[in-house]
């Protein structure tokens, strides 16, 4: 009956989340800020839980603890070891979501009203008591490593480890959150101790709810899931400067296809023209309408079968970033035609009728991603964790529509850099040095 229940809330949540939307910003007893949009029709609930830091706060020399760390949340806490933790969430029908990122780690909760309380202590205790048992962090560990195995033979991964070391060197931006091979294996159970205490910290939290649950109710809730948390943390890693300059680098990879990761420096999340350069990377090379970049590299020469570009506003760097795949013979032409139409855009800027496309499309689409309680609780925290106020949502196709022609142009001649564009390119490219 529970997973009945859970499967229609599935199926029922998509037509809830059309409506528009209320958020209640709540202030538990003990003094935890949440933004809460309550949802009566279903007796289930959603939390999404945001920390900042994240796997930048990893000590030197024991990169990818917090993303083991993270791992290892779900096995084993309190009296209960891992089988007796998993048998405990299935028989709530609870289900619970540990993920480390570079500037945050992310908690998510689903569960039914009739077991808020038992789900909302087994994940307590998984936050405030992890047992982090060593043959549980044997097998973690075991399954971190495969996929560092594996990403070491996957061309977009190369690219991907390749850009961002040279971009940002030493800064933890540099790395992969997984680590190395070498320093997983090394890392130990202290070291996993010092990552969750490190990570996980009140000061830090951006909590979003939806659901089945009223703004007197979570707040005691939150009381009781993150009270015990310590209240400070290490302090954050401050900003890096993006250390690429326009070129090529080739990486020889023994495969039929060439990959390149591409970009240069971008524009942060509170900059006053953000809104302006999401909607010229839309008409550039975004994925909603027919992008700039995928009308002349696919369309019109078939050079690949998908091209790419997209902000990437990290905490401490913003970066202008795009992706293609090509046939060795071609990939040298594609980025030519890249370069070509990176360049046009910044001197030409956008049509009338291209920016009203792209506008149609993306306020047509921001309803859609309220599509259940999970959804809206994810977004409600990571507004928080962004800065944006809880009038955004209301507000948000507004400010796609406030933007102006002579905007977007301006910003295209500003943002747009084609002499800085760098390619990370991982295969055997031919007219490539």
């Amino acid at each position: 009956m529970k997973l009945l229940i859970l499967a229609l809330f599935l199926m029922v949540a998509p037509l809830v989340a059309r409506a528009e939307i209320e958020i209640q910003e709540v202030t538990s007893p003990g003094g935890i800020d949440a933004w809460l949009v309550e949802e009566q029709s279903i007796p289930f609930a959603a939390l999404e839980i945001i920390i900042d830091g994240g796997a930048s706060l990893d000590e030197p020399g024991k990169r990818g603890a917090t993303n083991l760390m993270m791992g290892l949340l779900e096995e084993g806490a309190g009296d209960m070891d891992a089988r007796a933790f998993q048998t405990a969430r299935e028989g709530l029908a609870a289900s619970y979501g540990f993920d480390a990122y570079d500037d945050s780690v992310v908690i998510t909760a689903r569960f039914l009203t009739e077991n808020r309380d038992q789900a909302v202590e087994l994940l307590r205790k998984a936050l405030t008591e992890p047992r982090f048992d060593q043959d549980a962090l044997d097998r973690v560990r075991a399954q971190v490593q495969s996929i560092i195995r594996s990403d070491s033979t996957d061309p977009n991964a190369i690219a991907g480890a390749a850009f961002d070391a040279a971009a940002f060197g030493d800064h933890p931006y540099g790395s992969d959150i997984n680590g190395t091979a070498e320093s997983v294996s090394a890392l130990t159970r202290a070291d996993i101790i010092t990552a969750h205490r490190n990570a996980l910290v009140r000061s830090r939290v951006h909590v979003g709810a939806a659901g089945d649950i009223s703004a007197q109710e979570l707040g005691i809730l939150l009381d009781d899931l993150l009270g015990a948390l310590p209240e400070e943390g290490p302090d954050l890693p401050g900003p890096v400067a993006f250390g690429l300059d326009g070129g090529t680098t080739v990486i020889d990879f023994e495969t039929p296809q060439s990959v390149a990761l591409f970009g240069h420096e971008g524009l942060e999340r509170d900059d006053e023209d953000f809104f302006a350069a999401y909607i010229l990377n839309e008409i550039l090379g975004g994925r909603g309408v027919q992008s700039r970049l995928m009308e002349e590299v696919r369309e019109k020469r078939g050079l690949t079968y998908g091209v790419y570009s997209y902000l990437v506003p990290k905490d401490y760097a913003a970066l202008y970033l795009g992706s293609v795949a090509s046939a060795n013979d071609r990939i040298a032409q594609a980025i030519a035609v890249i370069r070509d139409e990176w360049a046009r855009m910044a001197q030409e800027g956008v049509t009338a009728e291209e920016l009203e496309a792209a506008k149609t499309y993306l306020t047509g689409a921001y309803p859609l991603r309220f599509d259940g309680n999970a959804a809206i609780a994810g977004i409600l925290a990571g507004m928080q964790a962004t800065g944006l106020p809880p009038d955004y949502v209301e507000n948000r196709n507004a400010y796609v529509e406030a933007v102006t022609l002579d905007d977007i142009n301006r910003v295209a001649g500003e943002l747009l850099n084609p002499e800085g564009l760098h390619f990370v390119v991982v295969g055997q490219p031919e007219g490539l040095d």
